[in-house]
């Protein structure tokens, strides 16, 4: 069992190698010397033109910042980005801090502010390169007029626990925060900006990949309440929170720039990472070890019990009518837990393992890895955990999971099973992959 459960991490990281942020910047972008000439998508820019200015945020940032420093060496004049706490990595032309995550701090407001001043100081003749992954929106957390960091705080909490998606969540940031939906795009004063940016996000939409600093915002206060309505949020929140979002829906607090905003068109946002390459390559790995790589086309999405049930049904359904062909089940995507208050620590990575535990009870030949890109699932150390045929055993029967998963305790219950899955930082965050390896006979190795 240990054999299998090698390929299934194999797999994964295999996943995780094909979207490291510094290769996938490298893969978009060149830089002439001779020319002086930056070409990156369908735009190329004159670095002999202007000052050029590096920021960004994110899980993954610190690679990034690396590799554009390897790249442009002096040619870069002044930059800074924030990586998660655990994150970070030395720089040389770049100056660097690290913030809180998921739940905003102090150092994330005063990243916020620090790469705003620097936006600003631009002009027309010259280049904001911006690098944004996974994580950016809390460490980039600059409170709009009327809130504070606290009520960021636990807005952020609030909504982490409720159940609401990742685009749900960055709407209500981009219209709480002075640093998201565009406004950094606005700050630059009409210099040229290219952002490179690996998604960790449903749908690779870029206005909610780190709350679209860069992107146009086509979410509105009215959808802002909405969300706080379906949530059923209006009593948990700050007062000072539903005053600002009333006052948007007044037209008394001014919306997020929209498409139709002039600087916009100085501003090229390229992706350069997805989820969708981490599953291609997990697919390719799998095929060398001997597994029919079969993906999943609909993402995860939703709550992570219901998630993991697809899944696993889907495994078994294949396991019935596969003969003795060993496939390797693949899916992508970011689910969601809705908690009460003060759960213990646990993932939704870790709640969909044990999960499929309980739903695959002990079916022989099914074995299955559920991990977040970035090597932390949730408040924990984890990535993630491990569903394998005697995952119950080892966890004292359906009915001690059964309470575990109850009580939001999978990290404790994997923990004890074993089954906790560990990567440490990856330094990179395209959101999460299942890999399900099914057999009838024998697993190849």
């Amino acid at each position: 069992m240990n054999e299998i459960k090698e390929s299934l991490k194999e797999t994964f990281l295999a996943g995780v190698k094909a979207v490291a942020p510094d290769q996938a910047l490298m893969s978009h972008v060149s830089f002439d010397s001779g020319t002086s000439i930056l070409a990156c998508g369908a735009g190329t820019y004159n670095l002999d033109s202007g000052r050029v200015y590096v920021v960004g945020a994110g899980k993954g940032v610190a690679p990034m910042a690396k590799a554009i420093e390897n790249l442009l060496g002096n040619r870069i004049d002044k930059g800074f980005v924030v990586a998660k706490k655990g994150h970070e990595l030395p720089l040389d032309l770049i100056a660097a801090g690290s913030a809180s995550h998921p739940v905003p701090d102090e150092a994330g407001v005063e990243a916020a502010g620090k790469i705003l001043e620097l936006a600003g100081e631009l002009g027309p003749d010259d280049l904001l390169i911006c690098l944004l992954t996974g994580g950016a929106s809390a460490l980039t957390t600059r409170p709009a007029q009327g809130l504070t960091l606290a009520d960021l705080q636990k807005t952020t909490a609030l909504l982490l626990g409720s159940g609401a998606d990742i685009a749900e969540i960055n709407a209500l940031r981009k219209h709480l925060s002075t640093f998201g939906g565009g406004r950094l795009a606005q700050a630059a004063n009409g210099a040229k900006v290219l952002t490179l940016i690996v998604s960790d996000v449903i749908g690779d939409d870029i206005g909610t990949i780190a709350s679209g600093p860069t992107a146009p915002d086509t979410t509105t206060y009215a959808d802002c309440m909405a969300i706080i309505e379906k949530y059923q949020l209006e009593n948990k929140l700050p007062p000072t929170v539903l005053k600002v979002i009333r006052g948007g829906l007044a037209g008394q607090v001014g919306e997020t720039p929209k498409p139709d905003a002039v600087f916009f068109q100085s501003v090229q946002n390229v992706l350069v990472a997805t989820n969708a390459q981490a599953i291609a390559a997990c697919a390719a790995k799998a095929k060398d070890m001997g597994f029919e790589p079969m993906i999943v086309p609909a993402p995860m999405q939703g709550e992570a019990i219901k998630a993991a049930d697809a899944i696993c049904g889907q495994a078994m359904a294949l396991q019935s009518t596969a003969a003795a062909r060993p496939f390797c089940l693949l899916a992508g995507g970011e689910t969601t837990v809705t908690l009460p208050d003060n759960p213990p620590p646990g993932g939704r990575n870790q709640e969909m393992a044990l999960a499929a535990a309980l739903r695959l009870d002990g079916a022989p030949g099914i074995y299955a890895l559920f991990a977040s890109t970035d090597g932390n699932d949730g408040p924990t150390d984890a990535a993630g955990g491990y569903a394998v045929p005697d995952s119950l055993i080892k966890l004292g029967g359906r009915d001690n999971a059964f309470v575990s998963l109850k009580r939001h305790n999978a990290n404790a219950a994997l923990i004890k099973s074993g089954d906790i899955f560990r990567t440490g930082p990856t330094l990179t965050n395209v959101m999460d992959l299942a890999v399900v390896i099914v057999c009838m006979g024998a697993c190849p190795r």
